[in-house]
């Protein structure tokens, strides 16, 4: 088996991201949903639409779903896991295991009858896979009668909380590699390993290492050899031999004993395996030690012994600052091997940047007229918590220099790109997100960031500076005055 660089032949259906377990969940219908998701939700999803079926409320609200803060201390987020949760908005229901459980919480039959026959019915807007987004922007506008808009708050912000993480992470590895390859090999260490080479892929790595992650998802697969490989034969050479027999092209991990020494013995099978078998030593993997004095002395080595198109490939415990402060020393390294780091979304203490995951939220902003109630703006006023009321758009200016958030009433300024797009229409994906693949979400990546100004690109900064999102006159005087509609309704002290 060619281990290369390859293409799997198959490309996997795939039903949902809340949880590797539910990943690759077959379908079970037609929209290919799980065929029970409605116990996919905190217990104050189901009591709060309780409460408000027994004061028979249920009017049309608007939720945003948003991101206050960028992780690294960065200034972007790669959008990613919006078709996951797009799949869960579109088939979420209660299927009699769901309603069982709820049942022994207590609710009532009336009210376990209305849930078995609750689906998602509204619209939802929603940027698309691999658009690079900013802090306080919605990535889903989500509209339906309250208790279907409600209850797939927590699975939405699952799906795209974590896979918006790796993204953005990848992206900035990406970036810090500078052309060279990046491949993603967390898969032992990832706390969702399928979430995570789905994520990385959209945000620019070149490849996974991970089997199941590149048959469901079609993302080319690469590989080296193993220490346990090297140690199995009596000595290093032989294992090289070893493997030269197996491919056509090989690629050996030098680190197992003395990476010099092993770099010598590569070339020498190197050269009995292009005259005896033609066969061609590829690539060699460092994966320890000082990598940049180490690259340098093991690309003399390949060059001195006629190898000089043989890659060097580094691993060990890499993120974007090391690779970044690598190729600023001008090292000899051909391509990256990106593993805990990058699966796991972690940040840096020595840089001050903090990671681990994404705070993204699920807002109210707006309350259709209903029976007598009149419409009204909601907002959270909390300090840096506080929301943004209406149903909003995004507008991207032309030259990238900012974003404009605005109601969706108002026209779209010329010229400028709307970044929420029709998404679910009355309960049904549209075309243009159901047929989305993953290399669509990984090109819209390398467009934005192509686009983007080089400033809010910088490692250099933490925090990097804040990408300007500004808002409409017509949405400062709706935020202005639902401010001071609460304000003047509060109790006085």
């Amino acid at each position: 088996m060619e281990c290369i660089l390859r293409r799997c032949s198959r490309q996997a259906e795939v039903y949902g991201m809340l949880g590797d377990n539910q990943f690759l969940a077959e379908s079970a219908g037609e929209q290919g949903i799980w065929e029970d998701p409605g116990l996919w939700t905190d217990l104050y999803h189901p009591d709060a639409a309780y409460v408000a079926w027994t004061n028979g409320r249920n009017p049309v609200v608007t939720f945003d779903l948003l991101v206050r803060e960028a992780p690294f201390d960065g200034s972007y987020l790669v959008a990613a896991g919006i078709n996951a949760a797009l799949r869960f908005i579109s088939g979420f229901h209660y299927a009699d295991g769901s309603l069982s459980s709820l049942r022994r919480l207590g609710y009532p039959e009336t009210y376990l009858q209305e849930l078995a026959t609750l689906r998602f019915t509204g619209d939802v807007a929603a940027v698309q896979e691999g658009r690079l987004v900013f802090p306080g922007e919605p990535l889903l506008r989500v509209s339906a009668p309250f208790r279907e808009a409600l209850l797939v708050e927590s699975g939405v912000l699952q799906a795209i909380n974590t896979a918006t993480l790796i993204a953005t992470k990848a992206a900035r590895i990406v970036e810090a590699a500078a052309g060279r390859p990046v491949a993603e090999f967390g898969f032992r260490r990832a706390q969702s390993p399928l979430i995570a080479s789905y994520a990385a892929r959209v945000g620019g790595c070149a490849s996974t290492s991970f089997l199941a992650a590149s048959s469901a998802f079609d993302i080319p697969v690469s590989g080296t050899i193993p220490h346990a490989l090297v140690e199995l034969f009596i000595d290093e050479e032989e294992a090289f031999r070893a493997v030269a027999r197996a491919h056509p092209n090989f690629r050996l991990l030098l680190d197992t004993y003395n990476t010099l020494q092993a770099a010598e013995t590569a070339v020498r099978v190197g050269a009995w395996a292009r005259a005896s078998l033609g066969h061609e030593l590829a690539a060699v993997r460092l994966d320890s030690g000082d990598l940049a004095d180490l690259s340098r002395q093991v690309r003399a080595i390949l060059d001195a012994g006629g190898f000089a198109e043989t890659q060097i490939l580094a691993s060990g415990d890499l993120d974007e600052w090391k690779i970044s402060d690598l190729l600023a020393d001008g090292v000899p390294i051909d391509g990256f091997g990106v593993g805990t780091a990058l699966v796991d979304g972690l940040g840096s203490l020595e840089h001050r940047s903090v990671g681990g995951a994404v705070g993204g939220v699920y807002k109210l902003a707006w309350v259709a007229a209903e029976d007598g109630y009149p419409s009204h703006a909601a907002v959270k006023v909390a300090g840096a918590k506080s929301t943004v009321p209406g149903a909003k758009m995004i507008a991207r200016a032309p030259d990238f220099s900012h974003d404009l958030l605005l109601l969706v009433d108002e026209p779209l300024p010329d010229e400028y790109m709307s970044l929420l797009q029709p998404a679910i229409a009355s309960g049904i994906t549209t075309p243009s997100f159901a047929d989305d693949h993953i290399e669509d979400a990984s090109d819209r990546r390398k467009a934005d960031l192509a686009a983007l100004p080089e400033m809010w690109h910088s490692l250099d900064k933490v925090p990097a500076p804040t990408f300007p999102v500004n808002h409409s006159r017509k949405l400062a005087t709706l935020l202005a005055a639902t401010s001071a509609r609460l304000a003047a309704s509060a109790p006085k002290e």
